[in-house]
């Protein structure tokens, strides 16, 4: 581990970052450009006083979960975070195993939607970030750890996963997201999403006969409904932005103005915040 160095290139990204270019307000009081170090913290999901001593070359060194947490904090590309591993004396991550990391593209423009449903995607189905309305809309579905961060383990494991969509539509959707699993799973079969697989079809009865069926291509709709426990069902349409370096998908939920569903999102919001 290189304290000096690893506190410089921090310190250095911290101040080259703008409140806006990470989704917080600037303040009438902030007298100096880039981010304060408790802001940095929080987006980290560490304390202030914890950060600061990095920055200060003391204390214990940074876990490779901490690291990640600043790359992602600090809208590190690939480079630079492979860069900040290093310095905290980590090997660097493997970039086809590990698809945590989110393009600062892509953390930009989910971080000015902060009025609006949307989540960030990795390739096996785990939502890696959501604003505030999205966790409004759906829950927090980065809370989850091991194969439940998958939404395609949770939802032939778990019922609860289900209550988002009506029943009717849920053999659908049972159908799209084993195909999408074994889209996954058929350009590395012996990854995350192989694992995945083995444990679906030795716990679910109902993905084990759809993974028989072997089909492939199916996709959901721009438009869905889903069910929230106060506002009821909201018809939204969801648009997809992928990014093909990180396979990782940006989802954003809208619904046409004027329609009851654009009113409970507005609702949803005032809730939300």
């Amino acid at each position: 581990m290189d304290r000096g160095q690893l506190a410089d290139f921090l310190r250095t990204r911290r101040e080259a970052l703008q409140p806006e270019d990470v989704g917080l307000p600037r303040g009438a009081r902030r007298r100096t450009g880039g981010l304060r170090r408790e802001e940095v913290a929080a987006l980290a999901g560490m304390s202030a006083d914890y950060y600061g001593r990095i920055e200060q070359q003391r204390g214990p060194a940074p876990s490779e979960q901490m690291l990640a947490a600043l790359a992602r904090a600090l809208h590190l590309g690939l480079e630079e975070r492979d860069h900040l591993f290093r310095l905290g004396g980590h090997p660097v991550p493997q970039r086809v195993l590990r698809d945590d990391h989110i393009s600062p593209g892509i953390m930009r423009i989910l971080d000015r939607l902060d009025d609006t449903p949307a989540m960030i995607i990795s390739r096996y189905g785990e939502t890696l970030r959501q604003t505030r309305m999205a966790a409004a809309l759906v829950g927090d579905e980065t809370r989850f750890t091991g194969l439940a961060r998958s939404t395609w383990y949770r939802w032939f494991t778990d019922p609860a996963a289900r209550r988002i969509y009506p029943a009717e539509h849920h053999p659908r959707h049972g159908r799209i997201f084993a195909a999408q699993l074994r889209a996954a799973y058929t350009s590395a079969p012996d990854g995350r999403a192989g694992e995945i697989v083995a444990a679906l079809l030795n716990a679910s009865a109902e993905f084990a006969e759809i993974w028989a069926d072997h089909e492939v291509g199916l996709t959901h709709s721009d438009r869905k409904t889903l069910l929230h426990p106060e506002l009821g069902a909201l018809d939204l349409y969801c648009q997809n932005l992928h990014d093909p370096d990180q396979s990782q998908t940006l989802l954003v939920f809208t619904a046409v103005p004027g329609s009851a569903s654009y009113e409970k999102l507005q609702l949803l919001a005032a809730v939300s915040a």
